[in-house]
């Protein structure tokens, strides 16, 4: 009887104090406020399915409580914590160490080995040191004290070693290592942007059009619109699309907001006729001259949408010839060969995985069709440190090493169009996008699984834009493993989305300190926020910004955003992101002078309306006739779209930006005319803030934005092309008024490129 009571027990659910105490322990908020100030509990199946993901066992009040303990207990069982992060310039640089008792007053040494192989070793006498904490645990007393490391730290990521009893491998004396990372207070900023301005123009590489690619924009579309933006526009910058890898599977596969890997990029972006390799294959330029590839590169380049699939079977057809030329070459010896070497040996596992991962892809769905994602092939193949995947990474080493020299090309073409950028007098030149989302059927998922949380997806909860809250169906990070692992992958995301550019944006920059989890099984709406080391996780993003020499780093904060989430980024330099449709207070539109210094500020993103469909209320319609929509929703919608135009004319006239003859009533002015146009970049470029950017579609007064939210094959997303080529932008009229317009408004605010 007794026993069958201790079983019941311990089978009780724990109750809401217990789950919330747990869910604070491992950084889970209890409840969150919605954009209209009002306060949403988590349930308590929220909680403990959360819980549950984070290996915190929620089945009873007491194996709660032990997780829990267990959690608590596992920084006291280690020396030293894996990762230790230093502020370089805010000395003293203390260290926690535990020790057993008996052990806490021995001398030790410190050992750090930099980055660069040099070495130092500095004696501790730990008994000078005060016990900062004491806990008991597994029967043993251990203490915690603060050991000292020297002042004058160099930036970067180093090992840390502290020994005991004279380097004696003895019970209580084994080194203990870490991985130091010494990082700036601060992004880094050039001299010349601590008191001026600059401008730049954003595009969708993608949707270039010229009278020379294959169909969708590439690295040789881009330097040429590089020439018009740095000699016409006087602009200092070109904001780019994400240009991670993505499948190029229409139409749910195409986001680059949804990428397969962070890491790497696309090789649709390749300019295949400027690719040494082809100048010497015979092949590829034979294959190049005959009528049926002529006649579809031509329908390619004159389809209304970019074609991804078509565009990306052709180009790999073509890329396969090349890399066999350059095999040919490489087993005869050469610069390039050695260069090619340098760059596989340089990017290490992380692009051999890659290369693994897409080898793979090819070969199992190449024999089954219906074979998607590796979360469907034969499951020795889904583990990427099996047997299995090792013999065929080395029986088909042909296959792997064609996408790192995929990547390689990439590596050099955009090298290549930061430096002619850079060498057209822009101060900055690329200005790169780092998404925030990995696809869940994608490589870094199959390559990195356990730096991913298993059991929830990230989202957003309901606000005005979507009332049921968004599910973006891809896992959340594991803090926890990224931590013991020192950040590394962390860090290369931000280092090669950096590489070869002069600013970086940060995509959802919240999630630094926190994202909101939904479980498995559960609506979007049912969901709660997840905390993050964000002290951490900003210091990296700082040491790597000041190693790039970044000119400025960019945090989207739209949508929900703490106080203190802006106070903090403040803090570290990085910039606000300000949108002309957000920025609003108390029924009326801020004025230039009310925008912040430390922000960069626009009209809109890619999945807002662009200003001329703004102006005509085409996002309203795209999303009814989606179903998006229903009536009630799209006829409060025209009427709020009614008062933000009545608004917007109103900051417009009060700042005397339009001419007097110009109606003032809203209603009266049923499309964006030039006038209005023009004010607002002039509203824009007169802010105080240091980057200002407009997109090509506001540039060029198109209607249509190239995303949707919440459509699929209801909506042409991320496949909308440029009104005009690259060609035309130098002659058509209507481009070069509204050039001239744009460049008179950076000279007469300070923005305008220096000359070169």
């Amino acid at each position: 009887m007794r026993e069958s009571k201790s079983r019941v027990a311990v089978q009780d659910p724990p109750n809401r104090e217990e789950l919330e105490n747990a869910a604070r322990a491992c950084g889970i908020e209890t409840e969150y406020w919605d954009v209209w100030h009002q306060p949403h509990p988590a349930s308590d199946s929220t909680l403990a399915a959360i819980l549950g993901s984070l290996n915190t066992d929620p089945s009873s009040s007491a194996a709660l409580q032990r997780s829990i303990e267990e959690r608590e207990l596992r920084g006291w069982r280690s020396t030293l914590a894996p990762t230790v992060l230093l502020t370089a310039d805010k000395p003293p640089h203390l260290v926690p160490v535990t020790l057993q008792a008996e052990h806490a007053n021995a001398t030790a040494v410190v050992e750090i080995r930099q980055e660069d192989g040099s070495a130092s070793r500095t004696p501790v006498s730990l008994g000078d040191l005060a016990v900062a904490d004491e806990k008991t645990v597994d029967g043993k007393h251990m203490v915690r004290k603060m050991v000292p490391l020297p002042d004058a730290l160099p930036l970067g990521y180093h090992i840390l070693t502290l020994e005991t009893g004279g380097g004696q491998q003895t019970e209580g004396h084994t080194p203990a290592t870490a991985v130091l990372i010494v990082c700036p207070g601060r992004v880094y900023q050039p001299e010349w942007l601590k008191s001026g301005r600059a401008a730049g123009l954003a595009i969708s590489l993608y949707g270039l059009r010229s009278s020379r690619n294959w169909g969708c924009g590439d690295t040789t579309d881009l330097k040429n619109l590089i020439d018009w933006v740095a000699e016409r526009a006087g602009a200092d910058f070109i904001a780019l699309n994400p240009l991670h890898d993505i499948p190029n599977r229409q139409p749910y596969n195409i986001s680059p907001y949804l990428p397969n890997s962070i890491f790497f990029r696309n090789p649709l972006y390749l300019d295949l006729d400027a690719m040494e390799d082809f100048q010497s294959c015979e092949k590829a330029r034979a294959l190049r001259a005959s009528p049926n590839i002529e006649n579809e590169i031509q329908a390619l380049r004159a389809s209304q949408f970019v074609e991804y699939e078509r565009v990306f079977r052709l180009k790999i057809r073509f890329l396969k010839l090349l890399f066999h030329n350059f095999l040919m070459e490489r087993r005869q010896g050469s610069a390039r060969a050695d260069q090619f070497r340098a760059f596989v040996d340089r990017e290490g596992d992380l692009l051999h995985r890659f290369a693994v991962h897409a080898a793979l892809d090819d070969s199992i769905h190449g024999h089954c069709p219906d074979i998607w994602t590796w979360r469907e092939w034969p499951e020795q193949y889904q583990d990427p440190e099996s047997s299995a995947t090792n013999e065929f990474a080395k029986k088909h080493w042909r296959k792997v090493l064609f996408h790192k020299y995929l990547q390689w090309q990439l590596d050099l073409q955009f090298a290549s169009a930061q430096e002619h950028a850079l060498a057209k007098g822009q101060r900055i030149g690329l200005y790169h996008d780092l998404a925030l989302a990995t696809d869940r059927f994608g490589s870094d998922l199959w390559a990195y699984r356990g730096f991913y949380v298993a059991g929830c997806r990230v989202g957003a909860p309901p606000d005005s834009f979507s009332p049921k809250g968004q599910d973006w169906a891809f896992p959340p990070p594991n803090s926890e493993r990224h931590f013991e692992n020192g950040y590394c992958l962390f860090a290369e995301s931000i280092r090669k989305n950096s590489r070869h550019g002069g600013a970086l944006r940060i995509d959802h920059v919240m999630r630094f300190f926190r994202l909101y989890w939904i479980p498995d099984g559960a609506e979007a709406t049912d969901g709660t926020y997840v905390q993050d080391r964000f002290e951490d996780l900003l210091r990296i993003l700082a040491l790597e910004s000041v190693r790039q020499k970044l000119a400025a780093v960019v945090g989207e904060d739209l949508g929900t955003v703490p106080d203190y989430i802006r106070e903090v980024l403040h803090r570290f330099g990085i910039l606000s992101y300000r949108l002309l449709y957000f920025e609003q207070e108390n029924g009326r539109f801020r004025r230039p002078d009310e925008y912040p210094r430390q922000a960069l500020t626009s009209v809109t993103t890619h999945d807002l309306p662009t200003l001329a469909g703004f102006w005509l209320g085409r996002d309203i319609e795209a999303r009814h006739s989606a179903g998006l929509l229903p009536e009630d929703a799209y006829h409060r919608m025209l009427d709020d779209r009614a008062r933000e135009k009545q608004q917007i004319l109103d900051v417009l006239n009060e700042l005397h930006l339009l001419p007097d003859w110009l109606p003032r009533n809203a209603r009266d002015i049923p499309e964006l005319t030039g006038e209005i146009h023009n004010a607002i970049v002039g509203f824009l470029s007169s802010t105080p803030s240091e980057l200002m950017v407009l997109n090509q579609e506001d540039l060029l007064k198109e209607t249509e934005q190239q995303n949707l939210p919440g459509t699929t094959e209801q909506y042409p997303n991320w496949r909308r092309k440029m009104r005009c080529t690259v060609e035309e932008l130098w002659t058509s009229p209507d481009v070069q008024a509204f050039t001239q317009m744009f460049r008179n408004w950076l000279e007469r605010t300070g923005r305008l490129k220096p000359q070169a």
